[in-house]
């Protein structure tokens, strides 16, 4: 175990390096720079100012040299700051995280507990009414467009009957409230973004599972756990789940850099002050750190989302060992 951990984490720092690179070569080379969106609109602006402000945003110096000391910063942990503000990026992250991960483990949250049961329940009833009525849910799953369904929802819950607020994270006369109220209003803000992140992930976690339940059931060790006299629910439960979310827990480690890129229409659809927002409004300004520093942890938590599950086949199956 302790080899397999060494290794995989050489890779996560050898992957990590490569995504910097690539990543920051890539926004570099992009058309347009920050200063642009600053300039452009103002005939009062000279080149001279341009240039200066260029200079001010070191983006006169060559491109390996611009690298060198961006990495030199984010070993030590610096994100610099942002063009737009002049606030640290680190700072300008760490105030739109937890809403961020908030809806993002809700949405998860709702995903298991609904998702799991459906699959497993039309796995073993196949082709049954309820498997059928499924079936047709995921095709709806997968065809709705996450904007698509939040317009609907909030057309539906916020216009038409008014029960749900449209957006933002709470109401403007939350001063006013006390600190029940307060919660409320934050529960009643959160239902409609919750719903649209996790309804697509339902469809596409219940067809996962009841493809590989499928494919377990089918298996010789689970005629023989039937033939050996255990009930239906021991044979299901204790040897063909085990081994049917394998691929399922894979999905659930991939979940994790959802966090970020998963919320940036949700964010934005519903006027939420998350690191989804923060991200769509720092590639439009062309804010340097704040993408590059986003990334980061977007990619950071891509890798750790896959050790994270390879580690966990072991614990799920038996039959697997790392070596």
């Amino acid at each position: 175990m302790a080899s397999f951990l060494f290794r995989r984490l050489a890779q996560f720092l050898i992957s990590l390096f490569g995504i910097t690179l690539l990543t920051f070569g890539l926004l570099h080379l992009a058309p347009g720079e920050p200063t642009d969106l600053q300039t452009t609109l103002n005939p009062k602006i000279s080149a001279q100012a341009r240039e200066n402000l260029r200079r001010l945003y070191g983006l006169d110096r060559p491109l390996p040299v611009q690298y060198a000391d961006w990495l030199r910063r984010f070993v030590t942990l610096d994100l610099g700051r942002s063009f737009v503000d002049g606030e640290r990026v680190s700072k300008k992250i760490l105030d739109r995280l937890p809403i961020t991960v908030i809806i993002n483990l809700l949405s998860l949250t709702l995903i298991v507990l609904i998702a799991f049961p459906i699959g497993i329940v039309s796995a073993t009833r196949q082709y049954s009414w309820f498997d059928r009525a499924t079936t047709l849910f995921v095709y709806i799953g997968f065809a709705l467009p996450n904007f698509w369904l939040a317009l609907l929802l909030m057309l539906l819950f916020g216009v038409t009957l008014g029960w749900l607020p449209l957006s933002g994270v709470q109401s403007l006369s939350v001063a006013q409230m006390s600190f029940f109220e307060r919660g409320v209003d934050w529960a009643e803000h959160l239902i409609l973004p919750v719903l649209t992140a996790a309804f697509i992930g339902l469809a596409g976690y219940s067809r996962y599972l009841r493809s590989e339940m499928l494919e377990v059931v089918r298996q010789d060790y689970i005629r023989t756990a039937r033939a050996k006299g255990l009930s239906e629910r021991q044979v299901i439960f204790k040897h063909a789940l085990r081994n049917a979310l394998i691929p399922v827990v894979t999905l659930i480690g991939l979940e994790l850099p959802a966090l970020i890129g998963g919320s940036v229409i949700i964010e934005t659809v519903f006027a939420i002050p998350g690191m989804g927002q923060l991200s769509y409004q720092s590639v439009l300004a062309r804010d340097y750190p704040v993408v590059m520093g986003l990334t980061m942890i977007g990619a950071v938590l891509t890798l750790a989302g896959n050790l994270l599950a390879d580690l966990s086949y072991a614990w799920i199956n038996p039959r697997i060992r790392i070596s």
